[in-house]
């Protein structure tokens, strides 16, 4: 029942929030077409990116270009993020050594890394899943490493007094225990190569959702700019969602001990 509530409360908010945007740009006229598009405009540019294409091909080829970019960098950078995490939160000596330069790279916004990336690997997708990696990596390492540290002492103990070997430690005890911060970082990361992949994709691409959005821009098109910026907010609350399925799946029983 409370999910049904939460449900009902927030679609009732996007209604309310579409009859505000017919009012105030078609109803009243309080907002020009030039500056932000009309329902009846973001229709019609929707059409066209659908059937006939915009501004080379249709939507679905920009999507699934986006789409394939967000997957590599976000499987590069869990791939890299979480075992770093669980060596930095679990070893010190470790943690000793890397953690200076994590630090020094950290506060480096990751569009920074454009220009360095497109000079390293070209124009081509290589470079925009470089900048997606670094962006989505942080977030990744510093969960880890909390969930890591956060493991309670007494579990430790217990596994280390029945001589649990190494690897079996850290498959067994270690990464299940830290699990929920794992998936916080997981999310994180998720959303940051969302935000990162549009403003990549803004420079040297042919293809893709940010593609979509700097030709619409050039071309002062303010009905496929929300067409684009639609698609990005619907792809990006579709694979949270789909991590948090994961995530329900992988470690239900950290919410059922929640609520207990």
């Amino acid at each position: 029942m409370k999910f049904s509530r939460r449900m009902c409360v927030g679609m009732a908010t996007l209604v309310v929030i579409a009859v505000l945007w017919y009012v105030a740009t078609t109803g009243l006229g309080l907002i020009s077409a030039g500056r932000f598009p009309a329902p009846v405009d973001v229709e019609a540019a929707a059409v066209q990116a659908l059937v006939r294409g915009y501004p080379d091909t249709t939507l679905l080829v920009h999507v699934l270009h986006s789409l394939r970019l967000v997957a590599l960098g976000f499987v590069v950078s869990v791939a890299l993020g979480v075992p770093l995490g669980m060596l930095m939160g679990w070893n010190r000596t470790a943690e000793a050594l890397i953690n200076p330069v994590f630090l020094l790279l950290r506060p480096i916004p990751p569009l920074a890394w454009i220009p360095l990336a497109i000079l390293w690997l070209g124009l081509g997708d290589e470079a925009k899943v470089m900048v997606i990696v670094i962006a989505a990596l942080p977030p990744a390492v510093i969960s880890t490493q909390a969930g890591v540290r956060g493991v309670p002492p007494h579990i430790v103990e217990a596994a280390q007094m029945l001589g649990t070997p190494r690897l079996r430690f850290v498959l067994d005890v270690l990464a299940p225990a830290a699990a929920p911060m794992i998936f916080t970082g997981l999310r994180l990361a998720l959303q940051a190569s969302w935000t990162t992949l549009v403003a990549a994709e803004l420079v040297g691409s042919l293809a893709g959702l940010g593609y979509v959005l700097n030709v619409a821009q050039q071309d002062l098109y303010p009905g496929m700019i929300l067409v684009g910026m639609a698609a990005v907010g619907v792809l990006g609350a579709g694979s949270t969602a789909l991590l948090g399925m994961a995530e329900r799946r992988a470690i239900g029983w950290a919410q059922l001990r929640g609520a207990a």
